[in-house]
Parts: C-alpha cells; sequence; structure tokens
C-alpha cells in the first residue's frame, strides 16, 4: 500500500518541514494493523517525493479481532484485498503519521503550511467501487487534475476484463493540509469500506476534515453516507450539521422593531424579499428563471403563482431541501400542482461553485440570501460558474447589510445574522464585489435597498441587479 506526495515549491526539501519527517532517513512506525514506512525516493531544491509505505499484518488482524461466535473460521479474514490496496487503513496511517500535516500545523515553516503549493499524490492500487466515472466526481470538483489508470483483474488473462482497482495521480496547487484532508475522507469512501467499527466519533472526524468543502460538494451526501458505512442516523446527523437548513424569520433574521404604533399586519423582511425580488424580474421581462439556492421553495412557490414565468428551476446543493421544496410544491407522484403547472417547474441538485450546463441559456437567475453561506475563496468559483459559464441574461442578488445589524437589540455585538453567515458586507464592501464581477464578467450592474432603510445603517437587505452587457 503506497502513497507519494510530491512538490516543485521550491525549495522543494521544505515538505520535509511540512510533514515533519526527515528527508535523509527512513523512519518506522509500528500501527495497531501494521507497520509505516516514511522515505524520500527524491529529495532536491527543484522537486522532492515523500512516500508513505503501509503494511498491513492480515494474520495479526484476525487474531485481534473481535467477533461474533464463529467468525474466526471465515476464510474471507484471511484471504482479502485489504494488505494491498489503499483503504481506511491507509486514512488511519496518515492521520497517525502524518498528524501534524493533516491539522495544517508547521513549527519551523508555519507561513508555508498555510501557503497553497504545487502538489501531487499518488495512490497506488485503489478500489474505486463506482468507476472512474465516480472517481472524478470526487475529486474533480476540488480543482484537481485526475489521472487514473486502471489495472486488469490479470495480466495473463485478458479475457477476464478489468479490475475496481485504479492507480490514482492527483495534481493542484492546495494547502498540503487540504490534499491529506481529501484524501483521509475520499479514500475510504471510494473504497467503501470501514476496517473499523463506526460510531458518533466518525461524524465529528468527517465535518472536522470536511470542514470548509464537504458542505458545498455535489456529491456531498454519498460521501457522508459510504464513510459513516452506510449507517443512515449517523449520516443524516453529519447532513444536518453540514447544511443549516432555511429558517423561519423569526429565528435568524429578527424584525426591527417599529417606530411609533404596531402596524396592522407586520410583513416579514423575508417577505419583503420576496417581493422585491419577484417585482425585479417582473421589470426586467425574465420568463425563464432560476432560483440558485432555492431551499425549501418559498420563492418558488410565489413565481409559479405569476403565470409571466414560463419556466422555473429551482436548484440547491442540500438534497433533503429539495425534498421538503418537492412536497411543499406538491411536485411527487402524487401531488397537487394540475399538470400544466407542474411542467413549467423542475428541481435539480447541484453546487453554485461548479460550472453546470443545465444552468445555461435562462432570462434570469435569483440568487437570494445565498453567497454570505460561501466561504469567502470559493466566492471566485461562483462568479465563474454563474457570470462567466452559464451568464443568464440577469441575476437578482440580495444579501445581508452588516451595517443594518446594530437594529437589532437582540443581536449581540459582532455577529452574524445566521450561524452559517461566513461574511456578512456592508453596503460599500458589497458594491465593491459587485462592481467588480459585472467588470470582468460584462455585466452591468444597479444596487436597490429591501426592508425599512435606516438614516445612518441603510437598509436590512442590500439588493445588487446585473444585466449582461449587449456584444459589440
Amino acid at each position: 500500500m503506497l502513497l507519494t506526495l510530491t512538490t516543485t515549491h521550491r525549495p522543494a526539501t521544505d515538505l520535509g518541514y511540512l510533514l515533519a519527517k526527515n528527508p535523509a532517513r527512513l523512519q518506522t512506525f509500528n500501527l495497531p494493523f501494521g507497520r509505516a514506512r516514511v522515505f524520500y525516493p527524491e529529495a532536491s531544491e527543484a522537486r522532492c517525493m515523500a512516500a508513505l509505505m503501509l503494511e498491513v499484518d492480515p494474520v495479526g488482524l484476525v487474531r485481534r479481532r473481535r467477533g461474533p461466535s464463529g467468525e474466526g473460521d471465515a476464510l474471507e479474514q484471511y484471504v482479502n484485498d485489504r494488505p494491498y490496496v489503499a483503504s481506511s487503513f491507509l486514512s488511519v496511517a496518515i492521520s497517525r503519521v502524518f498528524g501534524t500535516a493533516l491539522s495544517g500545523n508547521s513549527r519551523e515553516r508555519p507561513e508555508l503550511a498555510a501557503t497553497p503549493i504545487p502538489l501531487e499524490a499518488e495512490v497506488v492500487c485503489l478500489p474505486c467501487r463506482g468507476g472512474e466515472a465516480f472517481l472524478r466526481a470526487l475529486f474533480e470538483p476540488l480543482g484537481y487534475s485526475v489521472q487514473a489508470r486502471q489495472h486488469p483483474l490479470d495480466d495473463s488473462q485478458p479475457d477476464w476484463g478489468m479490475s475496481r482497482y485504479f492507480t490514482v495521480r492527483l495534481a493542484g496547487t492546495r494547502r498540503l493540509t487540504d490534499l491529506l484532508s481529501h484524501l483521509y475522507v475520499l479514500i475510504p469512501v471510494l473504497d467503501d469500506q470501514k476496517h473499523y467499527w463506526v460510531g458518533r466519533a466518525e461524524v465529528e472526524k468527517l465535518l472536522r476534515h470536511g470542514e470548509g468543502w464537504l458542505e458545498s460538494h455535489p456529491e456531498r451526501e454519498t460521501i457522508a453516507r459510504r464513510y459513516l458505512a452506510h449507517r443512515r442516523s449517523l449520516a443524516r446527523a453529519a447532513l444536518d450539521r453540514l447544511v443549516v437548513e432555511e429558517q423561519p424569520e423569526e429565528a435568524t433574521d429578527p424584525e426591527p422593531e417599529p417606530e411609533s404604533a404596531v402596524p396592522e399586519k407586520t410583513v416579514s423582511l423575508d417577505e419583503q424579499r420576496r417581493t422585491a425580488v419577484l417585482a425585479t424580474l417582473e421589470e426586467l421581462g425574465a420568463s425563464r428563471v432560476l432560483d440558485l439556492g432555492c431551499g425549501e421553495g418559498k420563492l418558488l412557490r410565489a413565481l409559479l403563482k405569476n403565470k409571466k414565468f414560463t419556466e422555473i428551476v429551482g436548484m440547491d446543493v442540500s438534497l433533503r431541501s429539495l425534498e421538503v421544496a418537492e412536497e411543499r410544491l406538491g411536485l411527487g407522484p402524487d401531488g397537487r400542482l394540475p399538470a400544466r403547472v407542474r411542467e413549467r417547474i423542475r428541481l435539480i441538485h447541484g453546487s453554485l461553485v461548479y460550472r453546470d450546463a443545465r444552468l445555461t441559456g435562462f432570462d434570469a437567475a435569483a440568487v437570494v440570501e445565498v453567497i454570505e453561506h460561501l466561504d469567502p475563496p470559493r466566492l471566485t468559483a461562483f462568479e465563474r460558474s454563474l457570470f462567466h459559464f452559464a451568464r443568464p441574461a440577469h441575476v437578482v442578488l440580495t444579501t445581508p447589510n452588516a451595517e443594518y445589524n446594530v437594529k437589532w437589540a437582540s443581536l449581540p455585538a459582532d455577529t452574524f445574522r445566521h450561524p452559517d453567515h461566513r461574511f456578512e458586507w456592508t453596503r460599500a464592501e458589497f458594491e465593491a464585489w459587485a462592481r467588480g464581477v459585472a467588470g470582468r464578467a460584462r455585466y452591468s450592474v444597479r444596487f436597490a435597498p429591501v426592508g425599512p432603510v435606516d438614516e445612518t445603517a441603510g437598509p436590512p437587505t442590500q439588493m445588487a441587479v446585473f444585466s449582461r452587457a449587449a456584444r459589440g
């Protein structure tokens, strides 16, 4: 079982500092299931390669194993592929041997540990239950160039066909901690088999090592299910914590207190946003509309009520949210929607940060209270996928105005309106970002307030309306 890590960052031998392993000597580590060795086949200023070789002791595993009565006679315990393939054993070895690098720490090179550098990883004999397509679906969305060579079942018997084992090479400019985290999680996902008992502790490991990338991965549900050994309760617990579902407005976005008398009817900020977005879409003359990050379908329901919107597509990264939206909109097999209404709408699973051909050719896209849930480094990918690839004629985008937060006494100072928000922008910050996007993508942009406007703090929600510039 072999994993190699290579860099051409100069001086390349700094890889030894990042891994906390001296390139000048062979190092051996005893593990509960065998032995790991770390050595460097190549170590120069221009290129450095570190190798982790894992030797699994299958007989020792059986002797120490505690299973049901009679299990010890099972031949499969002694004759299997575990000593020869990359599996959860390799993930454990990564955490035990490269634990410092996995956590993103380096005593000698802390700045380098936090810096993306050119890295290449090769995993020899990786089981891919799902084939090359699934392998690519896991790693390519993370920005890696993937090379995969499938092995035959037997070189001397070509008629037997190909095996499920691949030698895989990943290349990209990443932090070493990111690369190791991806390998730690996704190797057992591809193998779809764990060598140890999977309990609640594995949920914490998945969330810890998946932080910053798993929540927006298009295969998130499959990753959680396989990593947690298909234990539904654990997978659901992990997914519930990965994605904060759409919450009632009163719980996450409190209304400003009235200045004088109580109005006859209080209109929530959530409703004011939908009204503003719908009015803008009508003003733009859009008929084919995307709702990106549609959640549980509140805006979709309002769009369906207006016959001017002839094609409506809701997309969300959360399958659970889409299931709720399908039920609430009456789109299921026993749904209440008439056929002519049902034909106008469809729900799709996808992520805002990856290119998706299904999103091209629309009159407008609504992105309502979504971007603040993205990690700031992923905004560039969001910009590319929506404004440079999908390129709808118009984009209507809303986000909280951080300056307005002081108007809510119930919101502690220096906190966001929602625990899943990764940032909240002031009006100047939002306008600077939006103008930059518009300039790079050849759109014009205008801004509008949503909700009551305070003389000093501005509106609670800020809206940007992008319109694609005519070619000429």
